[in-house]
């Protein structure tokens, strides 16, 4: 049993190598996109070995996150600012756009005083944004 055992684990391992030993920026996106896809498919059930897969993965995810400058940068800054300026912040890279490309804020002047926290998001823009982007409201405020 060992024996199988052993051959079919070194068979995953270089198999799974790419995504569970993560060297660039197109097996990190891999490795995003089949966690995705587990956690669809996984049950909630602790004995489901998706989530052993999952935990690998996730494990994976967070040490190339940790040693990628700009990922780290990022990260950095989204947990300095206040949930609904990182929200913005997300949007923006995810979307590719600049402080002009958010007509329900406003002009670029008033999207770059809520970036510097000079000013704050209303709950009318958080409406607007969330409807636009197809998310939650709540994405915008800390959670607790």
């Amino acid at each position: 049993m060992s024996a199988n055992l052993k051959a079919v684990f070194e068979e995953f391992a270089g198999i799974a190598a790419p995504v569970l030993n993560i060297q660039d920026e197109e097996h990190y996106t891999a490795a995003l996109e089949l966690t995705d896809s587990l956690v669809a498919e996984a049950s909630d059930n602790p004995d489901e070995p998706l989530n052993a897969m999952i935990d690998l993965l996730a494990k994976a995810i967070t040490a190339y996150e940790s040693e990628d400058e700009a990922l780290a940068g990022f990260e950095a800054q989204a947990h300095s600012d206040p949930a609904d300026i990182t929200m913005l912040r997300l949007l923006m890279d995810q979307h590719g756009l600049g402080v002009a490309g958010f007509p329900e804020i406003g002009d670029k002047s008033l999207v770059s005083r809520i970036l510097s926290g000079s000013r704050n998001l209303t709950k009318q823009h958080i409406e607007k944004l969330s409807r636009r982007f197809g998310i939650e409201p709540g994405m915008f405020f800390e959670s607790k």
